[in-house]
Order: structure tokens, then sequence, then C-alpha cells
């Protein structure tokens, strides 16, 4: 293991080597040259959780796809993009989606699921095999780097069905270090012809042009270069914040326009409208509720999967305060424990996080469970920190593990803990 003296300049080192990665974040110690040990079998039941959980959200989208307006907006989706959450996906629920995970005492609940736009990627599919290189130990995601682009490669090659070859762009914010690198490391695994352009420069023509009846630009969304973009792929940026997107210097709704171009076979923006749909934690509300009725729209052993891996989740808090048990208050659509709010049983805030973004979207209340403590060592020294699992599902398949490790809300200021297998010395 790492002297603790010599920590802060061999972790400096060490992660040097890497370009397009940012060990450091907002300024502060993110990737930390340490390794929390797991077996074997803790890994396979957390792949295990992963595929399970994905197939009930699989039969969930079935049911969401056919709600009412109404009934989509009380969710918390904006009026903006129900017609764009009700199209079809080509079989796919997300094509690059994480689940995140409380591990302990030998059960896996799952905290959210991340379907549409995940971060944490290039840490678990590549950081961690290395961290586990310099600490001669075996790495849990071994091999899934190559896996990851070829199922990339298969899903983009899969949402285009026409016979002429796609114009496919990558894109992001580039002044975010991390959405502009995780971006670039997505594009380079995917290995499909491509090229990245900032969200700023990409062109929208809003309407056909047409002279004298002929079509002399039609509508759509461009390079700069002026080729009119078949597939954008926006790994980092959600599709909540995009519709909300003005034009600078006037009211020109640029978001809207994109989602009507997905509606109109104009556009194909991945992840796919069902990744957005499912991104809702009100989504977890449904699925839980229709656990407790034992709805039969599940068969017996998806109810027993539910009742294993999920937490109780609802609209509202009255169920947590009426049984006096401790709760936490989400935003639907929140992100990086950002507006999370920790509750005691009879509904006065015992925590929250810095950050409010969301304090005026839909609040989701789901049941309080305590994360697992692990002593980590930082450029602090050693710490007691909170950690949280998080599995990526990809095409379908459980893939990469990490760990975040920080505060009982795990939010942006959180460590990256890449995770190892070393059966021999049986560390837990």
């Amino acid at each position: 293991m790492v002297l603790v003296g010599n920590y802060q300049s061999e972790r400096q080192a060490f992660y040097s080597q890497f370009d397009q990665y940012w060990h450091d974040l907002y300024g502060e110690e993110y990737s930390l040259l340490d390794v929390k040990y797991e077996s074997n079998e803790t890994i396979n039941k957390i792949r295990q959780a992963t595929k399970r959980v994905g197939s009930i959200y699989q039969k969930t989208l079935q049911l969401l796809t056919n709600l009412d307006d109404d009934t989509l907006i009380q969710l918390g989706f904006p009026k903006a993009t129900l017609e764009f959450v009700r199209l079809p996906s080509h079989s796919l629920i997300t094509l690059l989606g994480r689940m995140d995970f409380v591990v302990q005492d030998g059960k896996i609940k799952l905290l959210e699921f991340n379907s549409d736009t995940p971060t944490f990627i290039k840490e678990t599919f590549f950081i961690n095999g290395k961290v586990c290189e310099y600490f001669q130990c075996e790495d849990p995601n071994q091999d899934l780097e190559e896996l990851l682009g070829k199922s990339l490669n298969k899903g983009i090659r899969e949402a285009w069905t026409k016979d002429r070859t796609p114009t496919i762009v990558f894109t992001s914010h580039p002044d975010h270090e991390e959405d502009y690198f995780t971006t670039l490391y997505l594009q380079k695994l995917s290995k499909v012809p491509s090229q990245y352009v900032p969200l700023s420069d990409l062109q929208i023509i809003e309407e056909d042009l047409i002279n004298g009846g002929q079509m002399v630009l039609e509508s759509g969304v461009y390079t700069p270069e002026g080729e009119r973009i078949d597939i954008l792929y926006r790994p980092t940026y959600p599709v909540e914040h995009l519709v909300e997107d003005v034009a600078k210097g006037s009211q020109y709704k640029i978001g809207e326009t994109l989602l009507r171009f997905v509606k109109d076979n104009k556009l194909i923006l991945l992840n796919p409208p069902s990744a957005f749909l499912l991104q809702s934690k009100a989504v977890q509300a449904i699925i839980w509720g229709l656990y407790e009725e034992e709805h039969p729209y599940f068969t017996e052993e998806e109810q027993e999967w539910i009742g294993e891996h999920f937490l109780a989740t609802y609209l509202e808090p009255d169920s947590f305060v009426q049984s006096n048990q401790k709760h936490v208050g989400k935003p639907a659509f929140g992100r990086e424990g950002d507006t999370v709010v920790i509750y005691n049983g009879d509904g006065r805030k015992i925590a929250e996080d810095r950050q409010k973004t969301y304090r005026d979207s839909l609040q989701v209340f789901q049941e309080y469970i305590s994360l697992p403590t692990h002593t980590i060592q930082t450029e602090k020294g050693k710490q007691l920190a909170h950690i949280m699992y998080g599995c990526f599902y990809v095409h379908h398949l459980p893939m990469a593990i990490g760990i975040r490790a920080g505060g009982q809300i795990t939010d942006n200021h959180s460590y990256h803990l890449p995770i190892g297998i070393y059966e021999l010395k049986g560390e837990n």
C-alpha cells in the first residue's frame, strides 16, 4: 500500500500518466490512489441485481408509454417532452445507463437508475483497471472497456435503419472537463465514423427552406461545416436541461426544436427517448406501488426481485410520517445528490445537500437506508467515508462497477474509490 507521507506525490505521479482524465475536480482530490477489495461473490451479486432491476424497468416502460399527458406531467415530465417520451426506442430502454446501489449485510438495494446521462464512465471502465495494476490485484471490470465499445457501436448502428451512411456527432459543453473528456472517451470507444461538435456550435435550421418549389435546405441540426446531423449523442447533457435551452439574445427554444426533429424522424437522439422516460425517480414510486398492491402486472418472480432490490418510494411523505420512519426527499430528475434532503420520522430535516438546483421540481420520497462506511486514504489522511456502488447497464448487460465515497448524501464532491478483487487476502 502507499505510505501516508508519500501519498500525495505518488498519487499525482500515477494519475499524470493519463491524458484527458480529471483525477482532481473543482480544485479538489477526486480519484483516490486506493482500492476497496471485494469478493467475486459480491461483484456477481451486484451484476445479478443490475440485470434484474433492468428487466423490471424494461417491463415498466410498456406502462409508462401509455400514460396520458396529465399523469406524465404529475410525474414531473416537462410538457415539451410528452410527445418525445412516447416515441418508440428500437428495443433498448437505454444504450448506456448506471444503477446506484447500497450494498451491505448481504443486501443490494437500488437508490436510483441514471438511465439517460450517467457519468463515472471512464473511472470504472478504464482507470479502475490501471489502479488495480498498481496494487497488483484483480480488476472486476477486466475486458469490459472493449465490450463497452462494441456495445456502443452496436447500439448506434441499430438506431440507424436507412441505406445511406449517417452523419454522427458527439456533443457536450466543452468547458466542463469531466463532460468533455467523457464524451471524447465514448466517441473513441464507439469506433463509428463521427465527429465532436460543442453544443454551442450546433447549427439549427428550424424550417425547410424552399425556393421555386425546390428544397434548398432541409430543416434539422447541422455541423458548423454545413453537414446535416443524423445521430446526435449527448451522453452528459440531460433532456430536462435541453428543453429549457433558448438561443442567445432571443426566446427561440432550441431544445424544444431538437425534440421536434426527433419526433419528425429528422434526428436520432441518444440515449433514446425511453432512457429519459425512465430517468425520473417517480418511476420507482410506480414500481413500488404495483409491488405493494401485488398487482399481477409483475410475475411472482418479478415481485420477489422488487422486494429484494427496491426501496419503498412514494410521491408523498405521508406513509413515512405516519409510521415515524426516517426517509429521504429527492427531486425526480435530480443528479449528484443535488437538492436531496434526509428527514426524521416526524418530517423534520436532519441533513441536506448544499446545492438546491431542483428545489422547484417534483420530489419523491424514499425509504432511508444508511450507506455503509469504509476507511479511505486521501491527501488529507485516512478518513471514514460512506460508500455507494454504481453498476453500468449497457445494451441490456450489467457491466463495470465502481464506488463513490463521501458523505451520507453522495454528491459531486465525493471521491472516486477504485475497486479490486484480492481473494488471497480475503479483505472486504
